[in-house]
């Protein structure tokens, strides 16, 4: 017995189902980030996969679904974006301050609830003084005087605007929004979310 494996892991068979298993796996990555980016739709930097968890999605869209988001509701039930890039295609980053404009009438419309949040690139949260870790509808953001609303994504608060402000990462960062139980304008992509505009 010992003697056939000592032949087994010196003829190169172990070496070779090691080298299988490792190209088997970097090839299932491959393709299940192509298949993630021929499902994701992106509009103003914020990207969606609209087809997680539906009935009938083949075996490859599933996988490709639960290595973006795991464990996902269908989109109907719960709306998720994530951006790692601003209006204009630059990487977001802690070094810079930013603004999420929302016009009069225009927060996501919903029979539940949204939320905004920020974390490392992994998708970590990190801490922050204030422990403020999202904004939403149940934040108390002020309006504007024409009734839009701005939220304020700045690693320092941000003078006279501290209501509306959303602690970032110091460093590059990702966000995600997620709306529960979208309304019809979210469901047929009328409704959009608003670009993240770099502060000057």
């Amino acid at each position: 017995m010992a003697n056939a494996l000592a032949w087994f892991s010196q003829s190169g068979v172990v070496q070779g189902l090691i080298l299988g298993a490792v190209l088997a796996f970097l090839t299932a990555i491959l393709i299940m980030n192509a298949v993630g980016r021929a499902i994701t739709t992106t509009v103003n930097g914020w990207s969606a996969i609209r087809k997680c968890g539906q009935p009938g999605n083949g075996v490859l869209v599933r996988a490709a679904c639960a290595k973006a988001l795991p464990v996902v509701n269908v989109f109907e039930e719960a709306a998720y974006w994530t951006a790692t890039v601003d209006g204009s295609g630059q990487t977001l980053s802690g070094a810079h301050g930013y603004v999420l404009h929302f016009p009069p009438g225009k927060l996501p419309p919903n029979d539940a609830f949204w939320s905004l949040t920020p974390t490392d690139t992994v998708g970590y949260m990190v801490g922050n003084p204030t422990n403020r870790h999202s904004v939403g509808d149940r934040s108390p953001l002020a309006e504007n005087a024409d009734g839009s609303v701005d939220v304020y994504l700045q690693h320092e608060a941000p003078g006279g605007h501290e209501q509306n402000w959303l602690p970032i990462p110091s460093g590059k960062f990702k966000l995600m929004f997620r709306v529960y139980l979208p309304a019809a304008a979210i469901l047929d992509g009328t409704y959009q979310l608003p670009r993240i505009v770099r502060a000057h």
